[in-house]
């Protein structure tokens, strides 16, 4: 019993002092990371992790309903669409198809009403709000210069960057995106609890507006500039912006940093449902216009879906892009496989919410992109 008594007393020195050394290094954040992650049973990043987060809510307007195809829930999903939403733990996917719902499917404990992380598909939700808040006149254009709102932000380059190279991933901040350790800023600025001292710690040290390099930061001060700009929060923003116009049919959460900051994490973690996040997919498709009215210039809608660097074709301002079966492909993606996926051209979009994806390939989407465009194709030619 003694012995017992010892190591007891031991392991509780040690983890004392290993708290203690995480305070002293600024990396306390990490005891939250723990306990929003392993603690719940998981070992990253989870879609159902809004609840372990202060939020503020995106509030809605009146309830506009989607048109349901003619042949809604007619066709069967594939075996190969089956099997894939089997392996990576899909729990909802969605076909639009001439502006009305044509196939969706839910896993067990999931629905329609389900509100699941985005992840970052946000940003192209900050793009949105970006180009609603240069339409209002907040900010003067995409060379709007990122010191004209947050002067703090310093480096070689600081009075160089705009609110462009933000959107666009080429800001020159430095920042390491890494997603595997608990120490990268990636990861504390996902848990810790002022990013906003934290992103005005920035040092934007290369030369921004030359090259694409996927940068979460960028996002995150964009989402400051905005806040700056218009005196609103995101949230505030979002729901006067898209969320009450748009109809959306679900208040939405937005995670934030803490409640004390009140910062929302615009690089992700917009809690909302496979039909709301469908809506925005549709925004996209018809170039910023929603049921005949232009909710965001069509100008800067175009330019959002086409590469800024024709080295890199793979992103635009805040949204993917593919030329997969030689078809203009425009998308919203999440870590964990979250897809909205237009295809204007056959006034087609996917959506897809899951657990898990398959590993991306250089800047761009896995197989499982391609195979759930294939099944959804596949699926509608069924008709034919």
């Amino acid at each position: 019993m003694i012995v017992l008594k010892s190591i007891f007393k031991w392991i509780l020195i040690v983890f004392s002092v290993l708290v203690l050394l995480l305070y002293i290094f600024d990396y306390d954040y990490i005891l939250k990371g723990v306990r929003v992650v392993y603690f719940t049973g998981h070992t990253t990043a989870f879609i159902d992790d809004t609840p372990y987060f202060d939020t503020h809510t995106i509030k809605k307007g009146e309830k506009q309903l989607w048109a349901l195809h003619s042949s809604y829930n007619k066709i069967s999903a594939t075996k190969r669409l089956d099997s894939t939403n089997i392996a990576l733990e899909t729990i909802a996917y969605l076909i639009v198809k001439n502006d009305s719902i044509f196939f969706e499917q839910y896993a067990e404990n999931y629905s329609s009403k389900s509100k699941t992380n985005s992840f970052s598909m946000s940003k192209s939700i900050i793009t949105a709000l970006l180009f609603k808040a240069i339409d209002e006149g907040y900010i003067m254009d995409l060379e709007a210069p990122v010191n004209q709102f947050l002067p703090e932000i310093s480096g070689k380059y600081a009075k160089e960057f705009t609110v462009g190279d933000l959107s666009s991933m080429s800001s020159g901040l430095d920042w390491q995106e890494s997603y595997s350790s608990p120490f990268s800023i990636t990861a504390k600025t996902n848990y810790d609890s002022n990013i906003r001292e934290l992103m005005l710690g920035l040092e934007v040290d290369e030369k921004p507006g030359q090259s694409f390099k996927y940068l979460s930061g960028a996002t995150q001060v964009l989402g400051m500039v905005i806040e700056k700009a218009t005196q609103k929060t995101l949230s505030n923003y979002l729901s006067e912006s898209f969320w009450k116009p748009m109809g959306m049919s679900e208040e939405a959460f937005w995670q934030l940093d803490s409640e004390e900051s009140g910062l929302e994490k615009a690089f992700c973690c917009v809690a909302s449902n496979t039909r709301d996040f469908a809506r925005f997919g549709q925004l996209w498709m018809k170039n910023g216009k929603w049921n005949g009215k232009q909710l965001i210039p069509e100008n800067l809608a175009v330019k959002a879906q086409m590469p800024r660097f024709s080295e890199s074709p793979e992103y635009g301002y805040g949204l993917w892009l593919s030329d997969y079966k030689d078809k203009k492909i425009t998308y919203m993606r999440g870590i964990l496989g979250q897809y909205v996926i237009c295809i204007p051209e056959d006034n087609v979009m996917i959506v897809r919410l899951g657990h898990r994806r398959s590993s991306p390939v250089k800047n761009k989407a896995g197989k499982d992109f391609s195979i759930y465009i294939d099944e959804a194709y596949n699926m509608m030619n069924q008709l034919d």
